[in-house]
């Protein structure tokens, strides 16, 4: 391929200035994502671009730049009504503290208890079972169009849109993140670009720097109610995109009105006891994790991992209205688990965004044999 020496050498110059600390504007970020996702760059101006911008600090500015060349260039959309609130709960990856598909899980329980979920979630880059992984194992069409995650999400009550598809991203962002293997501002602008317009969110973020940045980034996008965090293990170095049941929780709220909250977390302020990274902690093998998926959300074992689920559904039944603070919408998280509700909505989940072949609910059902509960699915499917 054949390359503008001007474009290379403008292109260049913003990466050198990266290198040497020096914010680029929204509209140079813009312009730069741009041809990232054209091609019209190097594979090496491309990665080296994503890195400088990283190893700098991104900027609001610049992850709204980013943001928006995505939207425009690289999604495909899709109207839901936003009368009532959409609520979006996927992190940004890239934390230190890898465990089990929390996020996942917390979307069933709260989609359990009413709110409507619309996730957009990616394959795992910097570990080994990301939401979309996961939910493929157990059965949901990770592959399908935008219409049918929509349709999903207005009869089942949640759906999740594949940031790796090219039936999502069709142009190049796939291309993009199928080739790196670290964390970069696509964490954060490519996780936010929906498409569809979430109106509330539980993000979780990799570090506790870039709360303020990605609040002010999904207030501008157009969110209306959020919590932003980043849960700290029992140590208060290593981190986690999620609220922590280990330690304690960085939260940035905001709220309809403009107002903001900042404040510290503790598991029993939630009602919860502290646990152990071991006893939640990735296993590195997505059909055991989707086996142990089946049990949290049954609420047959992995009490901690039941925990640390629930503190973070109950924080987005919070969020969207359902409970009128952390310790209800927590509490009312665990009648949704232990009480079969979760499964329930789960099963009804696989049974709307799955292919027209069966074999996805066929391959749900031998896993939740695997997890004992094989006559529960079978009655639901």
């Amino acid at each position: 391929m054949n390359f503008d020496e001007a474009a290379l050498r403008e292109f260049g110059r913003n990466i050198q200035k990266l290198i040497e600390k020096q914010n680029l504007s929204r509209k140079v970020c813009y312009g730069m994502l741009r041809q990232l996702l054209e091609n019209r760059q190097p594979d090496l101006h491309q990665g080296a671009f994503l890195a400088a911008l990283a190893a700098k600090g991104e900027t609001s500015e610049e992850i709204a730049g980013a943001w928006e060349a995505i939207v425009t260039l690289d999604t495909c959309t899709i109207e839901i009504d936003t009368d009532t609130p959409l609520v979006e709960n996927s992190g940004t990856g890239m934390d230190t503290l890898k465990t089990f598909n929390v996020s996942t899980a917390a979307a069933v329980v709260a989609a359990a208890g009413g709110v409507r979920m619309a996730r957009h979630g990616a394959r795992a880059l910097t570990s080994k079972c990301g939401t979309v992984d996961l939910l493929d194992e157990l059965g949901i069409d990770v592959a399908c169009s935008v219409g049918q995650v929509g349709r999903s999400i207005d009869r089942a009550g949640i759906g999740i849109f594949n940031g790796m598809s090219p039936r999502v991203h069709p142009n190049a962002l796939f291309r993009i993140l199928s080739q790196i293997r670290f964390g970069s501002t696509l964490n954060i602008a490519a996780s936010l670009a929906s498409p569809c317009r979430p109106t509330h969110a539980l993000r979780g973020v990799y570090a506790e720097p870039v709360m303020v940045k990605v609040t002010e980034l999904m207030r501008a996008i157009g969110y209306r109610r959020a919590m932003v965090v980043h849960g700290y293990g029992a140590d208060g170095r290593a981190g986690m995109d999620e609220i922590s049941t280990l330690g304690e929780t960085a939260v940035l709220e905001f709220f309809p009105d403009g107002t903001r909250n900042a404040y510290r977390l503790t598991p029993e302020q939630m009602g919860l006891k502290r646990s152990t990274y071991g006893a939640v902690a990735a296993l590195g093998d997505v059909h055991a994790e989707a086996v142990r998926f089946l049990r949290v959300i049954s609420g047959i074992d992995h009490p901690a991992c039941i925990d640390l689920v629930c503190a973070n559904a109950g924080a987005i039944l919070y969020v969207a209205g359902r409970a009128r603070d952390l310790p209800s919408g927590v509490a009312e998280a665990k009648q949704l688990v232990f009480g079969g509700r979760s499964f329930e909505k789960l099963c009804r989940w696989v049974t709307v965004q799955s292919d027209a072949s069966g074999t996805g609910r066929e391959r749900f059902v031998a896993i939740a044999g695997q997890a004992g509960l094989k006559h529960e699915a079978q009655t639901l499917l």
